[in-house]
Formats: C-alpha cells, sequence, structure tokens
C-alpha cells in the first residue's frame, strides 16, 4: 500500500491517484478535460496488464465488497441461519435463505470483515471446521426442498489453527467436496475476491464457478507457497506470478465457467455497478440450470471436475 494519500492505495495505482487530486483542484474545464483523459490513458494501460501478485494485491483490497455486501445488495428477504448443531457456530461464514430476483435461494458467504473487531470476530475469511458444517447443513436443507444453492468465496484459506486441526478441519472439508457432488439441486459459486485453497473449495464444488474479474483461485496462496519453496513468504510476488492466479487462466483450463467484469479498477471503485453485475450474472446462469432433472445435474458436475487438469501427451 501506498503511504502517501489515501492510505489503500496500491503502488501502481498512485499515478492515477495523484491525478485524480489535481482533478480536484483544477480551475476550468479545458484543464478538468485534460486530466480526465490522462486518467482513462493510464487506467487503460494499467488495470488490463496487472501481473498475478498486483491482481492479488487488488483482490484483497479493503475497500473491495465483501460477502455481506452481496447479500444486503442483491438478495431480498435474507434470513440467516446458525450454528452447526455439533459445537459452534462459526461467523467466518454467513448462510442463510433469500430472494434472488425473487427466486428463492440458499446463500452461503465466506465473510472477511471490515473493521477491526469484525475482522476478528469473521477470524479474518478463514472458516473452521464447524463454518464449513453449517454451510453443509443448509445446503442440504436447500436440496431437500430443491432450492438453488449460491456460495460466494473470498478465503486466504481455512483456518490453520490447532483447535481447528483436533475438530476435524480436513474431514469437514473432505464431507463438503464429496456431499456436494451428491447435491440434486443447481449450485453457483463465485469468488468475489480471494479463493484460496481447500478453504475455497470447501464450498465451491458447483454447476457453475465464476470469477470476478481481479480475484484470484489458487490451490495454494503466494505467501504459503513461498514459505515452501523459499522458506521466504516475502518472495510471494514471485510465487505469486508463476502460480497465474486470474480468472483468464482459470477459464482456460476450464476451471471457472465465467468472467464477471468489473467496473475498471475494481469492484471497489463502483460498487453499485459490481452488484448489478454480479446479479445479473446469478441471475443468467439460475435460469439457464432451470428445469434440468437432478440425475443431469450430478452427472454434469461430476463430469466438469473430472475433465479439469486432463493432460494430452504427445509422443514423438
Amino acid at each position: 500500500m501506498s503511504s502517501s494519500g489515501d492510505k489503500f492505495t496500491l503502488e501502481f495505482e498512485r499515478p492515477i491517484r495523484e491525478l485524480e487530486g489535481q482533478l480536484q483542484v483544477a480551475s476550468n474545464q479545458s484543464e478538468m478535460k485534460k486530466i480526465k483523459e490522462k486518467i482513462l490513458s493510464l487506467e487503460k494501460d494499467i488495470y488490463p496488464n496487472l501481473t498475478s501478485w498486483e491482481r492479488v494485491l487488488l483482490s484483497r483490497h479493503p475497500k473491495r465488497p465483501h460477502a455481506i455486501d452481496y447479500i444486503d445488495n442483491i438478495i431480498t428477504d435474507f434470513f440467516e441461519l446458525s450454528g452447526d448443531r455439533y459445537f459452534a457456530n462459526d461467523k467466518s461464514i454467513i448462510a442463510g435463505f433469500g430472494y434472488l430476483s425473487k427466486k428463492k435461494v440458499a446463500v452461503i458467504g465466506i465473510e472477511k470483515g471490515n473493521k477491526t473487531k469484525e475482522k476478528i470476530l469473521r477470524n479474518f475469511g478463514m472458516p473452521r471446521p464447524e463454518g464449513y458444517r453449517k454451510a453443509l447443513r443448509i445446503m442440504k436443507l436447500a436440496d431437500r426442498f430443491k432450492i438453488p444453492i449460491i456460495t460466494l468465496i473470498d478465503t486466504p484459506g481455512a483456518y490453520p489453527g490447532i483447535g481447528a486441526e483436533e475438530r476435524g478441519q480436513s474431514l469437514a472439508i473432505a464431507n463438503n467436496l464429496s456431499e456436494m457432488f451428491q447435491l440434486q439441486t443447481p449450485i453457483i459459486s463465485l469468488v468475489i475476491g480471494e479463493g484460496g485453497s481447500g478453504g475455497a473449495l470447501g464450498i465451491g464444488v458447483a454447476d457453475r464457478v465464476l470469477m470476478m474479474e481481479y480475484s484470484t483461485y489458487s490451490v495454494i496462496s503466494p505467501e504459503s507457497c513461498a514459505s515452501i519453496l523459499w522458506a521466504d513468504p516475502q518472495k510471494a510476488n514471485i510465487a505469486a506470478n508463476s502460480l497465474q492466479l486470474g480468472p483468464q487462466k482459470a477459464k482456460e483450463l476450464d476451471v471457472i465457467d465465467e468472467i464477471i467484469l468489473e467496473p475498471i479498477g475494481g469492484a471497489h471503485r463502483n460498487k453499485e455497478k459490481s452488484f448489478i453485475a454480479v446479479k445479473n450474472a446469478l441471475s443468467n446462469n439460475l435460469t439457464e440450470m432451470d428445469g434440468k432433472c437432478q440425475k443431469t445435474l450430478r452427472e454434469l458436475r461430476f463430469k466438469k471436475f473430472r475433465k479439469m487438469g486432463n493432460l494430452t501427451l504427445v509422443r514423438k
């Protein structure tokens, strides 16, 4: 982050923010027009050419909309359910029922929190096993009444603490993977920020997997990858650029089905426009899955994940 001006300005955004500062004190229309043209030119040059590490930083932007923001703005009459009926209620996962464009849906989102107290309450978006069990409880309830499921993914990964491991973190995620393949109702997963490792996949087995334009999806966080390869998390930028975390590569490999375009500069630059784009994409995908029989849904979901990562060997 830049230490000058807006404390949330990323280093590669600094030239744009400096011009925006000049725009605020411009003295006439002609000068304002020239500055706006320079800003537009810079934005078109910077954002389409972000490195993977810069994309990671943008996906973590403090002002970026979180799961709760999307729920509040695109889901009506949302009613939250709590607890896993085994241990506790994990507040890093929000789960419940509401309406998307007048259609009943179950919504499960990983929430990072905004201010410090809320981040601690939400465990910085790192679910514990009781969070995954809560998510599965709501998914099974939705499946029983044939209600479509929407999951919103934004996590650096599942919580790796000793208590979480003692309560069966790996088993909870594995159970979710297995059970989600068996559900007979449509599932849509959307990566809105970070999609980190098994923590993301624990609610990410779906018929349609979508990503926001400036989100990331990876088997490991750049910091963890750098720690394993070089014993130095400071080399996270090198790891990120090797991992190719962006949605374009994920779509190319059939890991995801659709990229939702964001306002230039990221979803936080125009939240209302982002909410509309997400609502339209989710509604369109639900409409396309309407009427598919339960057996067909499960078969297509299984085939979708089975073909990921297939390689064609060419013998010389």
